[in-house]
Order: C-alpha cells, then sequence, then structure tokens
C-alpha cells in the first residue's frame, strides 16, 4: 500500500486547482484521475460546445490565458489543452487510468482503494465535480422504447441523432445550445421550458460576465446570498460562448424556428405531457433578468460611467405561444429525446457518513464533518462561482490552508 500527506480524487480543473495549491503549500500529494487529465470535457461534452465565460475567466492558481484573445470562448479542445498544460507547468503528480472503488476510515487516516491498488492519507480531497451523473426523470422510463432517450453527456453532434424530430428537455445553458445547434441542421426541434435564467450576451458593451465580475457578484459568499439553498438549485444561465457573442434566448430559438412548450411532466408510451407554465416561466425569466440588468445600471452609475457607455438596452419580450400539454412523439415524427435537466452526484465508494439525505457531501468552506476529508468544485460551495473554473482557486488555497492547520495539530498531538 502507497501513502501521501493528502490524496485528491478527480483531475479536472478542481483537482489540479487543489494540487497547486497543495504543491504551494509542500504538502505532498497525488492526484488519482480515472481517465485523462480533463476526462469529462473529453468524453462527456460534445463536439462543438464553447465555454460561457470568456477566456480572461479562466483563472487558475498559478495559471491564466496568455493568448490573443482575451474576451473570446475556449472551445472544448482549447479548454482540454488549457488543463493539460497547466498540470505540465508546475508537474502536477496525476496518476491516470486508476479509478476510486473505496474511500474508508483507516485509523487516523483514509485508505483509498483503487483499479491500481491501495493508497493510504491523513487527507483526502474528493475533487470529481458537481456535473456528475446526468437527472433523468422517472417518467422517462414509461416512454416508448422506440424513441431513442439520451443524456447531453452521450451527444456528440446533430449529424449522429437518430434521424427524424429532436425533443429537448430543459431550457437552461446546454438545453438551449442544443436546441440552437440541432435546429440549424434542419430538423425540427421541440423544446420542453422549465426553470430558465435570461441574459444578454453583452450589455452596454461589455460582456455581461465582465459585468458581474466587475460588481462582485460571483464572489458571493453562501452568507452573503438571503437562501442559499435556493442559490444552489438555481438553473444555468441561458448563454452561448459563440464567436459572434451572439444572445440566445427563448425568442432566439423561435425565430430559428424552435417550438416551445412547457415543462415535461409525465409520459405514456409514444405521448408526453406537458404543464400549462410556459407563460409564468418566460415572465419569471424577464422579472429576474430586468432585475439583474437594473443592478447593472446602478453599478455603472456608481462609478461614474454612464455617460462613457452605450445606453441601457431594452430586451425584446419573449413571444408565448400556444403551447399544447400533450404531444404524441411518434406522430410528431419525434425520434430522439435529450434529457438537459441537469446533473446529479453519486459517491458509492464513499464509505464514510458525510452524505445528506440528498446525496450531498454535507461541508462547511470545503471541509466535511469527518476530520481530513474534503471537498471542491461543488455548485456555490462557498462562492456563486465555486464550480467555475474561475472560482476553484479560492476554494483550492483555503482548503490547502485549513490542511496544513490540521496536520500541524496532528503532529503535535503526536509528539
Amino acid at each position: 500500500m502507497r501513502s501521501a500527506e493528502a490524496i485528491v480524487i478527480g483531475g479536472g480543473q478542481a483537482g489540479l486547482a487543489m494540487s497547486r495549491a497543495l504543491r504551494d503549500r509542500g504538502i505532498q500529494h497525488v492526484v488519482l484521475e480515472r481517465g485523462r487529465v480533463a476526462e469529462r470535457w473529453r468524453s462527456e461534452r460534445w463536439e462543438s460546445l464553447q465555454m460561457l465565460t470568456p477566456r480572461w475567466m479562466s483563472r487558475l492558481p498559478g495559471w491564466t490565458y496568455r493568448g490573443s484573445d482575451p474576451n473570446g470562448y475556449m472551445t472544448r479542445n482549447e479548454l482540454i489543452d488549457y488543463l493539460a498544460d497547466y498540470a505540465r507547468s508546475f508537474q502536477a503528480p496525476v496518476e491516470c487510468g486508476v479509478s476510486v472503488t473505496s474511500v474508508a476510515r483507516d485509523g487516523t487516516g483514509y485508505r483509498v482503494k483503487t483499479t491500481h491498488g491501495d493508497w493510504w492519507a491523513p487527507e483526502v480531497v474528493i475533487a470529481t465535480g458537481h456535473c456528475d451523473l446526468p437527472v433523468v426523470p422517472s417518467f422517462g422510463a414509461d416512454l416508448d422504447e422506440r424513441i431513442v432517450q439520451i443524456a447531453p453527456a452521450r451527444y456528440r453532434r446533430a449529424e449522429l441523432l437518430r434521424e427524424g424530430g429532436v425533443l429537448i428537455v430543459g431550457a437552461s445553458s446546454t438545453g438551449v445550445q442544443l436546441a440552437a445547434e440541432i435546429r440549424a441542421t434542419g430538423r425540427p426541434v421541440t423544446l420542453a421550458v422549465s426553470r430558465h435564467t435570461r441574459l444578454p450576451r453583452r450589455y452596454r458593451g461589455h460582456d455581461i460576465m465582465a459585468w458581474f465580475d466587475s460588481m462582485g457578484l460571483l464572489n458571493q459568499t453562501a452568507d452573503q446570498v438571503p437562501n442559499i439553498a435556493s442559490s444552489r438549485r438555481a438553473p444555468s444561465l441561458q448563454l452561448v460562448g459563440s464567436p459572434d457573442q451572439r444572445s440566445i434566448d427563448l425568442g432566439t430559438l423561435q425565430d430559428l424556428g424552435v417550438r416551445l412548450v412547457g415543462r415535461a411532466s409525465g409520459a405514456d408510451g409514444p405521448r408526453m405531457r406537458f404543464e400549462s407554465d410556459l407563460a409564468a416561466r418566460v415572465a419569471v425569466a424577464d422579472r429576474r433578468m430586468a432585475d439583474q440588468l437594473a443592478s447593472v445600471d446602478a453599478h455603472i452609475r456608481a462609478r461614474g460611467l454612464d455617460d462613457m457607455l452605450p445606453a441601457t438596452e431594452p430586451m425584446r419580450p419573449v413571444r408565448v405561444p400556444d403551447a399544447p400539454g400533450e404531444l404524441n412523439l411518434a406522430e410528431e415524427g419525434i425520434r430522439t429525446v435529450i434529457w438537459a435537466t441537469g446533473f446529479r452526484r453519486s459517491y458509492p465508494w464513499l464509505r464514510v457518513p458525510v452524505l445528506d439525505p440528498h446525496g450531498e457531501i454535507r461541508q462547511l468552506n470545503g471541509a466535511t464533518p469527518a476530520p481530513g476529508l474534503y471537498v471542491i468544485g461543488q455548485f456555490f460551495q462557498t462562492r456563486r462561482n465555486s464550480s467555475f473554473i474561475d472560482g476553484v482557486g479560492v476554494d483550492a488555497r483555503a482548503i490547502a490552508r485549513h490542511m496544513e492547520r490540521h496536520m500541524s495539530r496532528r503532529s503535535i498531538e503526536a509528539a
């Protein structure tokens, strides 16, 4: 059995940021990765994917974008190379192709069993990320078996889908991006709309994410929001990182010919049922967008920039169509359903009692109730951007400091 001062499970952006933070504090460690560095970006994302944040918002501990287009958006392949280069930049001790099968208490530390032997360490960081397993509603099992059902992790490009129409369930960032891409190939696309967050790509001359960064919104901590549980359930932003910096929302999708329906609520053979809530969900999203843009305007005025920037830009309201409450997918020619309905976490290998009733890891600032066991990269773990490439570094450094103090106390107690 091999040993280390710390073990990091996962070699994506969170695990690599954690590794760099540990190296900077001289903590000897190993990173165990089931595949290759950035494996999820390699094998569980579609080919045309581009990041939702500008390139300059890819700051990691000791690493940042150095190219000529900081305001553009990384492609999937560019991001994979970016993270691989980051790992090489500090010779991250990543062991690839090593799957963890068990983490359990063992004396004063943890035994980590893997497909390539056992490890032991007093400190373990779970860095498997927020986007773990796709969520598929239970009623998906009631759909006719002749209808192909996939999650976005299995989607690569429209040409590989079965011939016919496509129903996409979920209208957050993934759902709207896939709807636009698939519709552009000429296929009929229907989008089932649930909760969503509408925003323009650019506002008053700048990327919306640049305004949020300037306002400090992305660095808001858990104790600075009215309801952290609600914030952690918030849908992702309706944004696309395209070279032309275009906005994407339900209105632009309608312009492309995408049909909108309400939230998917049930299925029976070839039939899918939808709630009559489309107008209400559109209204809520538009009100929230108006509030957020008003906050940006207030920020601009407070900085004395109002007269130096383009005027406030009115957002075109979304036209709410008469949406059917049920569709016979077979009769409509819909042969594929894509469940863009989010992710859940799963830790079948974790033998330490730190999960809450919903299967999430209980933590405070990354530290779990089990001494020496940490988690990083969760959605709104400590800040709004805790799961962003641009945000994991803050949490990584904080966990490394906490770990160093924990190790020092343990050394004093053992002396």
